[in-house]
């Protein structure tokens, strides 16, 4: 609900600070004293028209500000619309911010952060209807009637419509899928020449490699063998001359090491403390000679074979090759080929497949239609409860004459499902019809759209109709009337406000009026007025108790009088019995 609203250099407004309550709230004052000029300031907050002619004058910007506290189920819809934009800050809460500026321009702010204008309107949807003015009205929004009905139904305890819902919407989602793969299949048929013929090249060229993983870097190891082949013979048998072999004048290595051997066994029989010297010089000798016949072995391995050398590199290029239209490494390769093998699979038996899916798709349409016609029914006999409750709602509302349709629209479709009718009919993810509301106002007038109705009081007082009727399936959690009282005399006000008391049950109402038959139900009592300071015109708003609103609700009856303070006492104490 609004929590808190800032308003500054808007329109006559010079600073305006108010803070609401939950429930009824009822502004009341004089005549122009600015009242329409607060709803106007939340309706630009809400994303409307941002007019440079709203500026006050002689000021360079106005500012609107306003805080909402979050409950459910908005909460969770308006936090997923600002985690999608990065701007939650606070759970629980949301703060909107618009500034016009004198030149034309405007910013339109979230939690602080600039945003676009049609941003704020998204959220401000969510947040606020503004009854008065049609444009603004989400009751108006067509496509929001159909889950308004459904919202009313299962708030009128019929649950199984959630069920029926639920059932339809697993129905229409296997059909969506089968109607993907089918089109996947259709393509592919349409390409299948080309593509069988470029699947049937990409699976031989794989399969006639012949890979192996690991290949690719036991090559590479074999290549750089043999382009260095007399490199590591000169180099291995340097080492064995070292060695094994040794010169005039250098004895080899196994030679020196075979006269310490020698030498230690001939200390230890003398000493057998130096016996573990022996030891190593022995085991450093076995391990001299096992290096030395391992050398002599790799020297027999390697081969200067310039042949073998071109093979190795061919068979490296032809892997490479194979990477840059498959795969970085050879597993990639080969499950390129399985996909390739895959496909051509499915493109050869597309016949066989698509068969399937067509009769798959055959008995997805027809449980579909038997879906889709119980949900219809079940919407339908709450479509008759909700008509009913609304004219008596508008009975109430001194427009007896008034009646309310739900009407449902099918429209033709070759490819839709098939009724016992023999008719086919589109069919979408809520159901097999579109809905609208309509009224006839007047006795003998025809049912019309409600955004062709008359404005001002008369549709607002259709719209609390709506409103108290809808109030578990409406979930925009505050509601502001303007207008509401227009034409009306104080009998029917007290009645309204009644209505609107009631509907503060479950939502926030704030509503502008000129009857105190209607203002006293307030659980909030703001007074609106205008005042002239320093040459200048401004707007204030305080809030009315005790004395000071049985004042001010006498005022509104006439002129401050025993009689009408009276009155006043007595309205006040009618509204609390209520």
């Amino acid at each position: 609900m609004l929590t808190e609203l800032h308003i500054e250099n808007f329109a006559i407004i010079d600073q305006l600070d108010v803070t609401f309550q939950p429930g009824l709230v009822a502004f009341t004052g004089e005549t122009g004293a600015g009242k329409s000029i607060i709803i106007d300031a939340v309706e630009t907050l809400m994303g409307g028209r941002a007019d440079a002619n709203l500026v006050r004058v002689g000021a360079e910007r106005a500012t609107v500000e306003a805080v909402f506290h979050l409950t459910q189920p908005v909460q969770t819809q308006v936090q997923a619309i600002l985690e999608r934009e990065e701007l939650l800050d606070e759970p629980g809460y949301v703060t909107l911010g618009r500034e016009i500026r004198s030149n034309g321009r405007s910013v339109a702010r979230l939690n602080g952060r600039s945003v676009t204008a049609s941003l704020l309107r998204e959220v401000g949807e969510y947040l606020i209807d503004v009854h008065g003015q049609s444009e603004h009205l989400s009751l108006l929004r067509v496509n929001q009637h159909l889950g308004l009905l459904d919202r009313y139904a299962s708030a009128s305890q019929q649950s199984e419509l959630d069920e029926l819902l639920q059932a339809y919407q697993e129905t229409y989602q296997r059909l969506a899928e089968n109607k993907r793969q089918v089109e996947e299949i259709r393509q592919a048929e349409r390409d299948a020449a080309r593509r069988s013929q470029m699947l049937s090249f990409q699976i031989q060229e794989i399969e006639g490699a012949h890979l192996k993983p690991g290949e690719d870097a036991e090559l590479r190891d074999e290549r750089n063998r043999l382009a260095n082949a007399e490199s590591l013979t000169k180099l291995a048998q340097e080492a064995l001359l070292a060695l094994d072999e040794g010169t005039p004048e250098a004895p080899a290595a196994t030679d020196l090491l075979g006269r310490v051997v020698h030498a230690l066994n001939g200390l230890a029989r003398f000493d057998p403390r130096q016996a573990s010297q022996h030891e190593q010089a022995q085991a450093a000798a076995e391990g001299l000679a096992e290096l030395a016949h391992n050398l002599r072995a790799y020297l027999e391995e390697i081969e200067f074979n310039p042949r073998r050398l071109d093979q190795v590199e061919e068979r490296l290029d032809l892997i490479n090759n194979l990477k840059r239209k498959y795969g970085e490494s050879i597993p990639e390769i080969l499950q390129a080929g399985l996909e390739a093998q895959e496909e051509l699979l499915t493109i050869t038996h597309a016949a066989e497949r698509l068969q399937e899916l067509e009769a798959e798709q055959a008995a997805l349409l027809e449980k579909l239609a038997q879906h889709g016609l119980a949900l219809s029914a079940t919407r339908r006999a709450a479509a008759e409860q909700l008509s009913f409750a609304i004219e008596h709602e508008l009975s109430d509302l001194h427009m007896s004459g008034a009646r309310f349709q739900v009407d449902f629209q099918q429209a033709a479709d070759s490819h839709g499902v098939t009724l016992p009718d023999g008719r086919r009919v589109a069919y979408h993810s809520h159901g097999l019809e579109r809905v609208e509301f309509l009224i006839a106002p007047n006795p003998g007038e025809g049912f019309k759209p409600l955004v062709k109705i008359a404005s001002g009081g008369e549709t607002s007082r259709l719209m609390l109709a709506l409103k108290n009727v809808l109030a578990q399936a409406d979930h925009v959690p505050t509601l502001i009337f303007d207008e509401i009282d227009q034409g009306i005399g104080g009998r029917v006000g007290a009645v309204i406000g009644e209505k609107l008391q009631r509907l503060g049950q479950t939502h926030q109402v704030l509503c502008i009026t000129h009857l105190p038959q209607l203002a006293v139900f307030g659980a909030q009592h703001l007074h609106v007025e205008k005042r002239l300071e320093h040459g200048r015109t401004t707007t204030q708003v305080r809030q009315l108790e005790g004395e000071a609103r049985i004042l001010e609700l006498a005022q509104m009856l006439g002129s401050i009088t025993q009689g009408s303070l009276q009155s006043a006492r007595e309205l006040v104490a009618m509204a609390q019995k209520s």
